[in-house]
């Protein structure tokens, strides 16, 4: 068993750790997946990975991995910009993610996290061109928290985020996630449950781990890729979703004072899924509870993932493909 910390919800829970992962080409026991102490701290320096969600569907008793594809697509664009090669296919890791998953009995929600660093233990002072990565995929249970009550009262952190020219924010790489640590980590000394970062410009960025959008008159606006957000998969579903609701979005630079006098804001990610936003800095934010559009929007979302909405099967891979999504 392993400890894990909500930050929103500021609890300490037990996790199970899973009986198999899988690396170097196929499934480990847990306790025999071992490398050397000496082998743990220069890899990371370049290390990159994915968060991969899999929603459980009780009614088809069949985990959905929510797009997998975009997942390692991006994994691949984040090995390249730290000059990896794979040996592996994307086909072949996504038929490893779905084995490891097969392979500790998950009947519930799930999270996958393949990472993939240099091999051998490259240092990460040493220039590299080209070399081959190893892949590591393991995952644990991680219920959904759509359709509960839960929510983040943000503040505006005094750190920057990263730049595409320092460290570029499109690669997931654990490196990167200093900056939102030193963030989170602020926010909760300071009482809130999640910091939002300001780029160099000081303009709205992302928050720690997730990024944000907010709803002002009916449209919904979130920062650019170019205000030094990651790539967001969960935002790019949210556009989709939001359109196809009739809500206009649009992406732009976002200043801070628009976080105090939106009328509604949300969080969204892997991680966190979609989370509102009831206050930044102590301004509450339309009535202060979770507004029409972020309601609507988690619920389309919710009946998306677990497969209850046929018009966006398309994002769904079947790990035990006991039934279609329809």
């Amino acid at each position: 068993m392993t400890q894990h910390k909500d930050k929103a919800a500021g609890t300490v829970t037990q996790q199970e750790t899973p009986a198999y992962l899988w690396h170097a080409g196929g499934l480990v026991e847990w306790d025999k997946a071992t490398t050397h102490i000496t082998n743990i701290a220069w890899p990371s320096i370049s290390m990159v990975f994915e968060g991969i969600r899999g929603y459980w569907s009780p009614r088809r008793q069949e985990v959905y991995l929510f797009h997998l594809e975009a997942h390692l697509k991006r994994l691949w664009q984040s090995m390249k910009l730290m000059r990896m090669t794979s040996s592996y296919s994307k086909e072949e890791l996504a038929r490893a993610i779905m084995e490891v998953v097969k392979a500790n009995g998950y009947k519930g929600d799930v999270y996958i996290s393949p990472y993939a660093y240099f091999r051998e233990g490259v240092p990460g002072y040493i220039g590299v061109k080209d070399m081959p990565s190893e892949v590591l995929i393991t995952c644990r249970p991680a219920p959904s928290n759509l359709g509960t009550d839960l929510v983040a009262h943000c503040c505006i952190s005094s750190w920057t985020r990263i730049a595409d020219n320092v460290m570029p924010p499109r690669a997931k790489a654990i490196a990167n996630y200093q900056n939102s640590r030193l963030v989170s980590t602020e926010a909760t000394l300071n009482g809130y449950d999640f910091g939002i970062i300001l780029n160099g410009q000081g303009k709205v960025s992302e928050a720690a781990y997730a990024c944000i959008f907010i709803v002002r008159d009916g449209v919904a606006i979130t920062p650019p890729h170019s205000a030094g957000i990651l790539e967001s998969i969960t935002r790019a579903t949210g556009i989709e979703l939001l359109r196809d609701m009739g809500v206009p979005v649009e992406e732009r630079d976002v200043d801070r004072t628009e976080l105090y006098i939106a009328d509604e804001a949300f969080l969204c990610g892997t991680s966190v899924e979609l989370r509102p936003v009831p206050s930044v800095d102590r301004y509450v934010l339309g009535d202060g509870a979770v507004g029409p559009v972020t309601r609507q929007l988690q619920e389309r979302f919710h009946q998306a993932v677990r497969g209850e909405d046929p018009r966006y099967a398309r994002w769904l891979t079947p790990v035990y493909e006991k039934a279609r999504v329809g």
